[in-house]
């Protein structure tokens, strides 16, 4: 199965594909994908749907993990701008028939660290370790979208696991 995680944004929208087969799960692929300043928000849209595009018809995910929403009380402009990337990111999925699940960031940290309110640093730390990686130094888009891809296997593992039973 590959999952396709997205941290989605509309400056730059992070992907991380995971391949499990079997107990094992390894990284297959990941990027960022930026949009300019200099375009307007219906071109930057437009850049960030095709590219996200592209992706998807070369990885084949079965699913695609997408941060949800959120905001901080202080910026609230940020959900906003995050808000046009993952529309952008849901429809580029939707209309090439891979599902989409989401997840909170707190849920994110809580399932790839232990602990909901989990630093960057220990969030990319704890990616590395799964996926098997030397110390991982990439944009925390990167890892971030790593550790939805994550989540999905961990959460989602042990549903089949409960069903089993």
């Amino acid at each position: 199965m590959k999952i396709l995680g997205i941290d989605p944004g509309l400056d730059s929208t992070g992907y991380g594909i995971i391949e499990m087969e079997r107990d094992r799960v390894r990284m297959q692929d990941c990027g960022v994908i930026t949009s300019s300043h200099k375009v307007s928000l219906p071109d930057r849209l437009l850049t960030l749907f095709r590219q996200m595009e592209d992706v998807i018809r070369h990885a084949t995910p079965d699913v695609a993990v997408i941060e949800e929403l959120y905001a901080h009380y202080r910026h609230p402009s940020t959900a906003i701008l995050m808000g046009h990337g993952r529309a952008a990111a849901c429809l580029a999925c939707r209309l090439n028939n891979v599902a989409i699940r989401g997840y909170k960031p707190t849920r994110v940290k809580k399932a790839v660290v232990g602990k909901g309110n989990a630093t960057k640093e220990q969030v990319a730390q704890m990616v590395a370790a799964h996926l098997g990686l030397p110390e991982f130094s990439g944009p925390n888009d990167i890892t971030d979208a790593l550790a939805l891809a994550l989540t999905y296997v961990f959460v989602e593992g042990k549903k089949q696991v409960i069903a089993r039973l």
